[in-house]
């Protein structure tokens, strides 16, 4: 099947056709194998991501089969990921109360910003872009991120609640403090999923480990009752403190009401100036709607921290002899009233009924059906804060997918094109922001499921899509149960992979540099969480810094003739000086960051050795000359001989020779000057010394008799 070019290029699935019977097949059971994989995984990941868990199913629904159908790799499977779900839960949580309505509708934002900034990318073809997240950076980032991860799971693995700050380690030993409030049959549900999950992985590597785990451990909810709700007036909760919380979150939320009402009357009113005579109005209003603003983020972030201390009060649910109900601070029931025993917690303050959980908790209802397909709302106010985090998104998140890419590539021998690989991705994202869906990416995992299953082409995915849609349909009843102790634990065991300190050991051996980047991520990532972004961007930063300085102090060697015949570094080899000839070689380009440093190279190299009458400069190693390097270059060139000294140049690359000849350089050398090779020049050197009475006759640097070559 002959397929156009240009339509292949915009429609990049055509190659999957003509579509045989066997590769159907094959794609259908792939699809089906990840889809149980990715079903009970994607929610976990929408719940590390600050979302609703069955968010999680819509990223994993037409995102999965956008990027299939658009990108370029055949078993690449995309979705919600770990790294990309925290980045995204790090980047809102400062900006929005974690599960809010707010927070779903700045995350579906974030995902069509980053979709944004892939497409564009891909489209402009700058996939090169991503090369400024070297690997090391990558390694860091990835080890202290997995660690991130793991640790923001465990109160989810022991069920207590978690205080969410500027400062991610703070929270974890705050959970740590509560660990003697552990509710053991949460802590059950967890261990229960973990050891399943390992086992399975261990023992039966192609059984669907998660999905059994997941199975086993809702079932077992559902039989033992282990979610456990009640509702309570303000009165009833006896406890003087969580009253007090709950009267000023209750009043701080109608204060909150009213600055959202004001905005809106001053916006509309604002918008409904016109003429230059209302200039001092319009200036006015815009100063009184900022002014608002700021109160409404203060009044938020009062109630942030008001549910984050309702959320770690204890209470014991007790029952008078009149049958009222109230509920006390744990073990301290006054007497006369029958304490169940157990811990009542408020999940999320509100106004009105309190809701407490006494038992487990679970997923919840799942909304049955698709999610519907509406632009998303769009908060200009917002757009500058998130710019920064959907940069460092789409980078992370695409370096992700295209490593996955070219390691599945290496198997398959199929062609990856980067770009076209970025705009599988943006559109990912862009159609899962219509979707309800947050930032997604590639995944190691799924995609290992992929091909291992057998998957032939992208259609796998667009199967496992379908799959993901039978499950919004028909299956959403069935995942009520679910704990989210057993999220938590499909999480860590998903990341438990991502911890890599050998590649970090690895970088280090490989480059002194690269391992200060790897290192220098990972404790910035760490330092810096929930702030992820700024983990990375130092570690980007840093990086380049410290190829920069490499460039500007590159190798310079003084040559001599070895043994062998060869020019090697005279003073790793102890070689004598020549009283005819100074070689240097300059291992690197040649650009205004290290002109100054080739400059004092080449002064003190002569300096060195001031009775030889010339200088051979090898430049092998120099790839480009800019302006600045011409110019030095010249003034070189001309200093030396004004001193008696004649500059000769062997080895230069084209480019190099281009930039000499548009300048005129090449002239004020002289063509008789520059020779192909290092040795044509010293054989040329030492003719014009003999002729001018300046070869001694025992220069270590005369060229060697072809004899001695062997």
């Amino acid at each position: 099947m002959n397929i156009p070019p240009l339509l292949q290029r915009f429609l990049p699935f055509l190659r999957w056709f003509p579509y045989a019977g066997p590769a159907f097949r094959a794609d259908f059971l792939a699809g089906l194998t990840v889809a149980l994989v990715l079903v009970p995984q994607s929610m976990a990941y929408a719940q590390l991501a600050g979302m609703p868990a069955y968010y999680g199913l819509y990223a994993a629904f037409l995102p999965v089969m956008v990027a299939s159908l658009w990108g370029s790799s055949n078993q690449l499977g995309t979705g919600p990921v770990a790294v990309v779900s925290l980045l995204t839960a790090s980047s809102l949580a400062p900006l929005a109360a974690v599960g809010s309505d707010h927070f779903v509708a700045l995350a579906i934002m974030l995902a069509l910003m980053v979709g944004i900034v892939q497409l564009t990318l891909g489209v402009f073809k700058l996939g090169v872009v991503v090369n400024f997240l070297s690997h090391p950076v990558i390694v860091g980032f990835t080890n202290a991120a997995a660690i991130i991860i793991g640790l923001s799971q465990i109160n989810k693995l022991i069920g207590v609640p978690v205080g969410r700050s500027e400062h991610f380690i703070a929270d974890i030993w705050g959970v740590l403090l509560q660990v003697g409030d552990t509710h053991l049959p949460t802590l059950a549900m967890g261990a229960t999923a973990i050891a399943a999950i390992w086992s399975i992985r261990r023992w039966a590597p192609k059984l669907p480990g998660v999905l059994i785990a997941v199975a086993l451990t809702t079932a077992v909810s559902w039989a033992i009752g282990f979610e456990r709700n009640d509702s309570a007036r303000l009165e009833q909760i006896a406890e003087p403190e969580a009253q007090a919380l709950l009267t000023e979150f209750a009043r701080t939320e109608g204060r909150v009401r009213e600055i959202n009402d004001e905005i809106a009357a001053k916006s509309a009113a604002r918008q409904g100036l016109n003429g230059a005579e209302t200039a001092h109005a319009a200036v006015t209003l815009a100063y009184e709607i900022e002014l608002a603003k700021l109160q409404l983020k203060d009044r938020e972030d009062e109630n942030r921290r008001r549910n984050r201390a309702i959320r770690s009060l204890v209470f014991e649910r007790a029952v008078g002899a009149d049958g009222a109900v109230s509920f006390h601070a744990f073990g301290k029931v006054p007497a006369g009233l029958q304490g169940d025993g157990r811990r009542w917690r408020i999940p999320k303050a509100g106004s009105g009924m309190q809701k407490l959980t006494g038992g487990g908790e679970v997923v919840g209802r799942v909304p049955e059906g698709l999610p519907s397909l509406a632009l998303p709302e769009i908060s200009w106010r917002m757009l500058g804060s998130l710019f920064s985090a959907a940069i460092v998104i789409s980078l992370v998140g695409f370096m992700e997918a295209i490593s996955i890419a070219k390691a599945i590539a290496a198997k398959t021998k199929q062609r990856i094109d980067p770009n076209q690989e970025l705009i599988g991705q943006g559109l990912a994202n862009v159609v899962g922001s219509f979707s309800q869906a947050f930032p997604v990416s590639g995944s190691f995992s799924r995609s290992a499921v992929n091909i291992n299953a057998g998957a032939m082409t992208g259609m796998s995915s667009v199967f496992t899509g379908v799959f993901v849609l039978l499950t919004l349909l028909f299956l959403t009843p069935l995942l009520y149960h679910l704990p989210q102790a057993v999220l938590a634990a499909v999480i860590i065991m998903a990341v438990v992979g991502l911890v890599n300190f050998d590649a970090v050991k690895h970088a280090w051996q490989a480059s002194r540099h690269d391992g200060i980047a790897a290192v220098a991520t990972f404790v910035a990532t760490l330092a810096f969480a929930p702030h992820l972004d700024n983990g990375i961007m130092i570690g980007a930063g840093l990086a380049i810094a410290l190829y920069l300085l490499r460039t500007m102090t590159p190798r310079v060697a003084v040559l001599g003739r070895h043994a062998d015949g060869s020019l090697r570094d005279a003073a790793v080899h102890s070689l004598p000086a020549s009283d005819v000839v100074t070689a240097v070689r300059f291992d690197g380009r040649l650009y205004f960051a290290n002109v100054s440093y080739f400059e004092d190279a080449i002064l003190n190299a002569v300096a060195g050795n001031p009775q030889a009458p010339y200088l051979l400069v090898v430049g092998n190693g120099i790839n480009e000359l800019d302006a600045s390097g011409e110019e030095v270059m010249h003034h070189l060139v001309a200093r030396l001989r004004a001193n008696g000294v004649t500059v000769v140049f062997s080895g230069l690359k084209k480019q190099v020779i281009d930039v000499m000849q548009a300048t005129g350089l090449y002239d004020v050398i002289s063509p008789q000057h520059i020779f192909p090779s290092a040795d044509m020049a010293l054989e040329a050197v030492h003719r014009w010394a003999a002729e001018n009475g300046q070869d001694s006759g025992d220069s270590p640097l005369r060229p060697l008799p072809l004899a001695r070559f062997g």
